[in-house]
C-alpha cells in the first residue's frame, strides 16, 4: 500500500509540476501587466506542436528543438503579443474587459491557426524532454523558477520597478521606469512558462489545438487561489491538487456514487477552478465590457432584406452544401443568446456553449425517454421542454454575475462551462448511446430547414423584445453604466439573472436544434473552446446586433465547411485581437471611414467659435472679454448644435419645474443621518456624521479632499453602507437599503463622474429614469426635455454630446422619477458660466416646489449662492454647520481649506 501511495504521489507531482509552471507564468503575466492571459494554454499547444514538428516531422536533435521553442519561439511570442496586441490597448486606454477579449481573441486564433498547419485530429508522439520522465525533475524545475522569479521581485531593480508598475503604471512612468520594457518581460516569461508547460504534457495527453489548450487553462484555478499575487501559493496548491487528484485514482467506490467520484477524481483541477471562481475572493472587478465592444452599429440599408434572401438560398440546395446549411440557422439561435447576454446586457458569458450541449443532451433524452422521471416525448416536444428545463439554469452563470464583474466574471462563466463539460458531457453514463432523430415530417435536410427558420425567427422576435422597450432600455443602462442605471431605479441584480436565464433558453434552443439537425449529441460540438470562438466572434461582428450574431453563425459554418478547418477561428482570432482598434465591429470601422473620407476634412465650429465668428461678421472688436459676453447673451446664430447646448432658454430660466407637486413640506420625509461611521481597511471616512435633509430646503456639504464627503453621499445614495449609524427617510430606516430600492422610494441621484448611458438617446436616457423612478409619468420625458432645454437634441445619441449638455441629461433622467430628496455630487462639474447660472435657477425652483436638495460642491460661489444650509467636513466629521455667509465667512477667516 505504501509502494502504491509513494508512485500515486510521483505521479500527482508531475501533474502538479506542470500545474505549478502554468500558475507561475500567469502570475508573472498578470503583476506585469494587469492581462489574465486566456491565450496561455493555446502558445503551450503551439510550442508542443513545434518541438514536435522539428523533431519528429524534420529529425532534429531534440535539444536543439527543445532550445528553439523554449528560448526563442515562446519568448518571441509573448513579446509579439505585448507589441501589437496589448501595448496598443493600453495606449489607447482599454480596461481589463477589453484585453481580456483581445486575449480570448489571441487564443481563437492560434487555435484557428494550429489547426490549418497541422490538422485537427489528434497526436500520440510528442517528443519527451529528459526532465518530463522524472516528476522530481520536474518539481526542481518548478520550484526552482518560482524561487528565482520571487528573488528577481524581491532583490532586483527590475523586481522594484515591476512592483511599481503593478502598484500605479501612470506613476511609475512618471517616475522614470519604462513600464512597456516591464510589461515585455512579464509577457516573454510568461510565454516561457506556457511553452514548457506544453512541451512537458504533450507527451502524456492528447495533442490538437483543442485538448490541449483547454487542458492547461483548466489549472487557472492555482493562479486564481493564488490572488494572481502569490508564487509560493500557487506552487503549493498546484502541487496539493495534483497529489489529491492522483491518490483518488485509489478509490473504486460501489453504487450510485462511483461515476460522480470518478469524475472528480479525474477532474480536481476543475473541482478547484470552480470553487476558485465562485467562492475565493474576486480579481478583476472592472465592468464587465468596454461600452464600444457593445456599442450599437446601426444596421446598413437593406441589410435584413439580404439576410433573408441568403438564409432562404439553402432551399435550392441538395446533398453536402444543403447538409452544411442546416447547421446555420442553429447556430445563429445560439449566437442569440449572446446577442442579449454580452451585446445588450454587457456581461461577458463564456458558457454559453454549456447551455447549448445540455438542451441537446436534453432534447436526446427526453427523446429517447431516458430522462429521469419523464415519459418518452416526440422530438419537438422533447425541445420544448429542453428550453424549459435548462432555462433555470442560467442561475448557474446569472446569480455569480449579480457581485462579478469583468475578469472575475469572466472565470465564473469559464468555469460553469467548462465543469458541465466534463462532468456531464465527457461522462458515459450520461451520453452513452444516445441519439437524436428529428421531428415527424421534417426527417429531410430542406424539411428540417424550413423548421429552423420558423425557430430561428421565433428566436428573432424573443430577442427584439429583449432588447427593446422597457426592458431594452434598462438592459442597455446596465450595460454602459451599472450604477448610473440602479440609481435610475433599474433593478440590475433582477435584470442581470433575467439577461442569463434568457441566454441559457435561447443557447438550449440552439443546441437542440443543431444536435437534431447532425442527427446525434456530439459533446465535442459544445467545448468550452467552442464557447470562447463563439464568443469572440459574437464580440467581433457587432454584440448589441442581430444581424451580426447571424452573419457569425454563417461565416462559422461556412468557412469550416468550405475549407480545411481552423479557417473560421483564425479569422475571428485576428478581428477579435483589433477589436480594441475597432471596437464597433467591421461594419462600424467600414461606416466610419466613409463618413470621414465623406466630410472630406471639414470640422464644424464649437459654441464659442460660432459666437467669434458672429462677431467677426458684425465687425466688433475680438476679445476675450467680447466673446464671453456674445456666449453669455446668446447672440451667436441659431443652429442645432448652439440650440443644444445653451443651458437652458431665456425665457425658462426663471420657470419652475413643472414636476408633479409635492405634499406639504410637513408631510414630505426628510433625509438624515445618525452616528454615522464607515471604515475602509483601518482608515475611518466617517467618524459619527449627524446630517438632516430638509424638504424644500438646499443643503450643502464641503470641505477638503479626503474630508468623507463622497463616502457620506454614498451611504445616502446606497452605494455603499456604513459599518455603524443609520440613514432614515422620515421614519424609515434605509440603512442596508439598494440604490434602485431608495431610487423607487424618491431618492435621486447625479454623479460626480458623468453617468450617463452613451449608446442611448437623449429621450431614451431620460425616459429609463421616467420607467424607473419614483413615479411612473408617460409625459415626464417631453417635460423634463423642455425644461432642461434638451428638446433639440433629443434623438441625437449621448456619446456624441458635449460635457455640459450631459450633465443637464443626467439631471433630467433623475428629475423624470419624479423624486422627493435629490443628491447632487458636484453638478457644476464641466459647466460654464451661463450653464451653471441656470442650473442654480432651476435647483432653486426645485427645492421652492418642495424638494429636498442636498449639494456636495467645491465652488464656494455656487455653493454661496445656491445653499440654505452648508455643512463643513473635515476628517469624516461635520466641523462647522449654518448659513453659508456666516460659514463660509469664517472659514476664509480661518485660512481653513475647503
Amino acid at each position: 500500500m505504501s509502494a502504491l501511495t509513494y508512485d500515486l504521489t510521483l505521479a500527482g507531482l508531475s501533474v502538479g509540476s506542470a500545474a505549478a509552471l502554468t500558475g507561475i507564468g500567469l502570475v508573472v503575466t498578470y503583476r506585469a501587466t494587469g492581462v489574465l492571459n486566456f491565450a496561455h494554454g493555446a502558445i503551450a499547444m503551439v510550442c508542443a506542436y513545434v518541438l514536435r514538428q522539428c523533431v519528429v516531422e524534420w529529425g532534429w536533435p531534440l535539444w536543439a528543438g527543445a532550445a528553439l521553442t523554449l528560448l526563442v519561439l515562446a519568448p518571441a511570442i509573448g513579446m509579439a503579443l505585448e507589441r501589437f496586441v496589448f501595448r496598443p490597448l493600453s495606449v489607447l486606454g482599454s480596461d481589463p474587459a477589453q484585453t481580456l477579449v483581445a486575449s480570448i481573441g489571441v487564443f481563437v486564433l492560434l487555435v484557428g491557426g494550429a489547426a490549418l498547419l497541422w490538422g485537427q485530429g489528434a497526436r500520440d508522439d510528442a517528443p519527451e524532454l529528459l526532465v518530463a520522465a522524472d516528476p522530481w525533475g520536474q518539481l526542481a524545475v518548478a520550484v526552482v523558477l518560482a524561487a528565482a522569479v520571487g528573488s528577481v521581485i524581491r532583490w532586483t531593480r527590475f523586481g522594484r520597478e515591476l512592483r511599481a508598475v503593478v502598484d500605479d503604471r501612470r506613476l511609475a512612468v512618471l517616475g522614470g521606469i519604462d513600464a512597456d520594457r516591464v510589461a515585455a518581460a512579464g509577457w516573454a516569461f510568461g510565454s516561457f512558462t506556457a511553452g514548457l508547460t506544453g512541451v512537458l504534457l504533450a507527451p502524456y495527453v492528447r495533442l490538437d489545438p483543442y485538448g490541449l489548450p483547454l487542458l492547461v487553462m483548466e489549472v487557472v484555478a492555482v493562479a486564481v487561489a493564488a490572488r494572481m499575487r502569490s508564487l509560493p501559493v500557487a506552487v503549493v496548491t498546484a502541487l496539493g491538487i495534483g497529489v489529491a487528484q492522483s491518490q483518488l485514482t485509489r478509490l473504486h467506490p460501489q453504487g450510485w456514487g462511483e461515476p460522480l467520484l470518478q469524475a472528480v477524481g479525474a477532474n480536481l483541477f476543475v473541482v478547484a477552478l470552480l470553487i476558485a471562481a465562485l467562492a475565493l475572493p474576486r480579481i478583476g472587478t472592472r465592468d464587465a465590457l468596454p461600452r464600444t465592444a457593445t456599442a450599437r452599429v446601426p444596421t446598413p440599408p437593406g441589410a435584413w432584406i439580404v439576410a433573408v434572401v441568403l438564409f432562404l438560398l439553402p432551399l435550392g440546395f441538395a446533398g453536402s452544401d444543403l447538409h452544411t446549411s442546416v447547421q446555420v440557422p442553429a447556430l445563429g439561435v445560439v449566437l442569440l443568446s449572446l446577442v442579449v447576454v454580452t451585446g445588450r446586457g454587457g456581461q461577458i458569458s463564456l458558457g454559453q456553449a454549456a447551455y447549448a450541449g445540455l438542451g441537446a443532451l436534453f432534447t436526446a433524452l427526453l427523446a429517447a425517454g431516458r430522462f429521469p422521471g419523464l415519459p418518452h416525448l416526440p422530438e419537438l416536444a422533447a425541445l420544448a421542454l429542453a428550453v424549459v428545463l435548462v432555462a433555470p439554469l442560467g442561475l448557474l452563470t446569472g446569480w455569480p454575475a449579480i457581485s462579478r464583474r469583468g475578469l472575475a466574471l469572466a472565470l465564473a462563466t469559464f468555469a460553469v462551462g467548462v465543469g458541465v463539460s466534463r462532468f456531464v458531457f465527457a461522462q458515459p453514463y450520461a451520453t452513452a448511446g444516445l441519439s437524436l432523430g428529428r421531428p415527424a415530417g421534417f426527417e429531410g435536410d430542406r424539411a428540417y430547414y424550413v423548421l429552423e427558420l420558423a425557430l430561428l425567427g421565433a428566436a428573432l422576435l424573443t430577442t427584439r423584445a429583449l432588447r427593446t422597450g422597457r426592458t431594452g432600455r434598462a438592459l442597455a443602462a446596465m450595460r454602459d453604466h451599472e450604477s448610473g442605471a440602479s440609481a435610475s431605479g433599474v433593478r440590475v441584480p433582477t435584470l442581470k439573472l433575467l439577461a442569463f436565464v434568457s441566454g441559457a433558453a435561447l443557447a438550449a434552443l440552439g443546441g437542440g436544434m443543431l444536435g437534431m439537425g447532425l442527427r446525434a449529441f456530439d459533446h465535442a460540438a459544445y467545448d468550452p473552446v467552442r464557447g470562447l470562438l463563439w464568443f469572440a466572434a459574437v464580440v467581433v461582428l457587432g454584440a448589441d446586433s442581430t444581424l451580426g450574431a447571424l452573419a457569425a453563425a454563417a461565416l462559422l459554418v461556412g468557412l469550416d465547411a468550405g475549407a480545411r478547418g481552423g479557417v473560421a477561428a483564425a479569422l475571428i482570432g485576428v478581428l477579435a485581437v483589433l477589436v480594441g482598434r475597432f471596437p464597433g465591429g467591421p461594419y462600424e470601422a467600414l461606416r466610419s471611414a466613409a463618413t470621414r473620407l465623406r466630410l472630406g476634412g471639414r470640422a464644424s465650429l464649437t459654441q464659442r467659435g460660432v459666437a467669434v465668428r458672429a462677431m467677426l461678421r458684425r465687425g466688433q472688436p475680438l476679445t476675450a472679454r467680447g466673446v464671453q459676453e456674445s456666449l453669455g447673451r446668446g447672440q451667436e446664430p441659431e443652429t442645432t448644435e448652439t440650440r443644444s447646448l445653451r443651458p437652458t432658454e431665456r425665457r425658462r430660466e426663471a420657470a419652475a419645474p413643472t414636476s408633479p407637486a409635492h405634499p406639504a413640506e410637513g408631510r414630505v420625509p426628510a433625509l438624515t443621518t445618525r452616528a454615522l461611521q464607515a471604515t475602509y481597511g483601518g482608515f475611518r471616512a466617517l467618524d459619527g456624521v449627524d446630517l438632516h435633509v430638509p424638504p424644500g430646503r438646499i443643503t450643502a456639504v464641503v470641505g477638503p479632499n479626503g474630508a468623507g464627503k463622497s463616502t457620506l453621499f454614498h451611504c445616502l445614495a446606497g452605494t455603499l453602507h456604513p459599518t455603524q449609524g443609520q440613514v432614515r427617510y422620515g421614519d424609515r430606516d434605509i440603512t442596508r437599503l439598494p440604490a434602485h430600492t431608495r431610487t423607487r422610494l424618491g431618492i435621486a441621484r447625479t454623479f460626480q463622474e458623468l453617468a450617463v448611458f452613451p449608446s442611448l438617446t437623449v429621450a431614451e436616457n431620460i425616459r429609463v429614469g421616467a420607467e424607473q423612478g419614483h413615479i411612473t409619468d408617460p409625459e415626464a420625458v417631453d417635460r423634463t426635455l423642455d425644461l432642461l432645454g434638451l428638446t433639440a437634441v433629443r434623438d441625437a445619441p449621448a456619446a456624441d454630446l458635449p460635457t455640459g449638455t450631459l450633465r443637464r441629461v443626467e439631471l433630467a433622467r433623475a428629475l423624470a422619477g419624479s423624486p422627493r430628496v435629490l443628491l447632487l455630487d458636484e453638478p457644476a462639474a464641466g459647466l460654464d458660466t451661463a450653464e451653471v447660472t441656470a442650473l442654480a435657477r432651476i435647483l432653486k425652483a426645485l427645492a421652492a416646489d418642495g424638494t429636498a436638495l442636498l449639494v456636495v460642491e467645491h465652488d464656494l460661489d455656487l455653493v454661496a449662492d445656491l445653499a440654505d444650509v452648508v455643512h463643513v467636513m473635515t476628517a469624516g466629521r461635520i466641523v462647522a454647520s449654518g448659513p453659508p455667509a456666516h460659514v463660509l465667512d469664517t472659514l476664509g477667516a480661518q485660512g481653513t481649506p475647503v
